[in-house]
């Protein structure tokens, strides 16, 4: 295992209400929220390429910010259009694609994840459609999640297999013919989101919550040690890992992914590159940000 690289990072990173909680407040001159994970965390998954095209240069600028840390690489999700809506043009494909060359061209480019909604469910049209994004996206390591239960079956986990697209292990509220927790592996590349578990009051328990009440979750150290277990049996067989926190409310993503880190440091005996990168080491802005964010950056000694 030891020549397996894990990295465990939160899901985006431009958030208002991390400021105090996850940022310092006031913000420190020449502050940049990416530069300050990247000193903490090995990956981070692009959020905002699920709402449109980035231009190249956002790509350069980001690949500026994480230069500190040799082995920081990203994940990115794939744009709403063409997942959501279902509307794949030629050109916006191959705009999406020159918006993240700059990463991929650097080596920094970890996974493309393919985030499709509960009621994209296993049928022959859908199985040809994410055939058909697989061909136009071939340049990257894809990833897709499939929050419908239908997915798990041995046909669909097939084509995932054939086509060489990797399957995202997902935790997410218990709704009808929701995909429970799993641990597969069907390309080198393991990918795990947690999402959280809370469920909306008034939400139908036929359908997935609203994000904003999905995302108001933290995970408790013995959630944490059951998905340990199931990354460990991915890395067993895995070249690379990512496991990404999607629970953003409160910085509770940025909680739960230092602890996640933390135990799977234990049970491997990996550590992260953003372990050696100390505050010594980093930048004036980041160590100003160690005292505002002291409280929930020690989370991750709380699962110990």
């Amino acid at each position: 295992m030891s020549s397996i690289i894990l990295r465990c990072g939160p899901s985006g990173w431009e958030y208002p209400h991390w400021a105090a909680a996850v940022y310092p407040r006031p913000t420190p001159r020449g502050f940049h929220a990416l530069s300050f994970l990247a000193e903490r965390f090995d990956t981070v998954e692009i959020a905002a390429t699920f709402h449109g095209c980035v231009k190249p240069e956002i790509a350069h600028l980001w690949l500026r910010k994480v230069q500190a840390n040799p082995a920081f690489q990203f994940t990115a999700k794939l744009w709403r259009r063409f997942t959501h809506d279902r509307i794949l043009e030629p050109k916006e494909a191959e705009q999406f694609v020159q918006g993240l060359q700059p990463l991929r061209a650097a080596g920094r480019m970890g996974a493309l994840l393919m985030q499709f909604p509960w009621s994209f469910r296993f049928t022959a049209e859908n199985r040809e459609y994410l055939i058909r994004l697989r061909r136009v996206f071939h340049q990257f390591p894809l990833v897709a999640e499939m929050r419908h239960d239908s997915w798990i079956s041995e046909d669909a986990l097939g084509t995932f297999i054939d086509y060489h697209i990797s399957f995202c292990n997902i935790d997410q509220p218990a709704f009808a013919r929701a995909t429970p927790p799993t641990s597969y592996l069907t390309t080198g590349v393991g990918y795990v989101r947690l999402h959280g578990r809370t469920l909306a009051p008034a939400t139908r328990t036929d359908g997935p919550p609203e994000r904003t009440a999905r995302t108001d979750y933290l995970y408790s150290p013995e959630e944490l040690v059951e998905w340990s277990e199931r990354v460990r049996h991915i890395m067993a067989h895995a070249e690379s890992v990512f496991v990404i926190t999607t629970n953003d409310a409160g910085g509770r993503s940025v909680v739960n992914a230092l602890q996640l880190r933390s135990l799977l440091e234990e049970l491997t005996g990996q550590e992260s590159a953003a372990d050696g990168l100390s505050s010594e080491e980093g930048s004036p802005e980041a160590r100003q940000g160690e005292s505002a964010a002291s409280s929930l950056f020690s989370a991750r000694r709380a699962v110990a």
